[in-house]
């Protein structure tokens, strides 16, 4: 009985941490967002000591600064941490890259094309959530596709802290991420030219962080609950 109450309560910490995760991913909770333990019990239906546990395991990701006097909201990276964010994206993504074989490509040839044919649908349109979501999404795919759990894991806590940053830093006359590059690195992959693969995605990286405009910052208030009702 002691066994399965623990278990379900860290299901429940997860669910809490997972639900604040996406949505904070997705650009539904900006950076400087109060998360007002309240406001999570209610919409998320939760316990409220569950719901601070949740809160401070995300604050030992980086993904959530609790202040005294003031409580939990969505982190702030500097830009000196989108700086350091990307140039770790950069050494987990090659490595990601290196690991992917053409016989890896082959056996989840049928989920890479739905995510491709998704990614496109949504940068065709103008559903800014959606189009976050898919590209992002790409990238944790070639995680998960690896093989190494190890790099996924640290991949994900990188593309939400990315998330914030884009959210902050982003210019609003350009795209947070191109489809058409993600098509050049699957291709080489499927041909088995990680070489290749490796340095578009490094040149990706780069892009994407030169579209960072890192002497600006943005904030607002926004509707916990709202944002929290997926």
């Amino acid at each position: 009985m002691g066994l399965s109450t623990v278990t379900a309560k860290q299901l429940e910490v997860q669910r809490i941490a997972d639900a604040l995760f996406k949505a904070i991913a997705q650009h539904r909770l900006p950076p400087g967002t109060r998360l007002v333990e309240a406001q999570i019990v209610e919409t998320l239906q939760a316990n409220r000591n569950h719901v601070q546990a949740a809160l401070q395991r995300l604050a030992m990701q980086k993904v959530v600064t609790i202040e005294a006097n003031r409580g939990a909201m969505v982190a702030q990276p500097t830009a000196k941490e989108a700086r350091d964010i990307f140039s770790a994206r950069r050494a987990i993504e090659r490595a990601i890259v290196e690991a992917i074989t053409p016989a890896v490509m082959r056996k989840q040839r049928s989920r890479i094309t739905t995510h491709m044919n998704n990614e496109r649908k949504a940068t065709s349109g103008t559903d800014r959530r959606a189009i976050v979501r898919e590209l992002s999404e790409f990238h944790l795919l070639l995680g998960e596709i690896s093989g190494n759990t190890v790099l996924s894991d640290i991949l994900g806590n990188l593309m939400v802290r990315s998330s914030l940053i884009v959210a902050l830093y982003q210019r609003n006359d350009v795209p947070s991420c191109a489809s058409d590059e993600h098509q050049d690195i699957i291709t080489a992959l499927e041909k088995g030219d990680n070489a290749k693969a490796v340095a578009v995605m490094l040149e990706h990286l780069d892009e994407l962080e030169r579209q960072l405009a890192l002497e600006e910052r943005v904030s607002g208030e926004f509707n916990l609950k709202e944002a929290l009702s997926d």
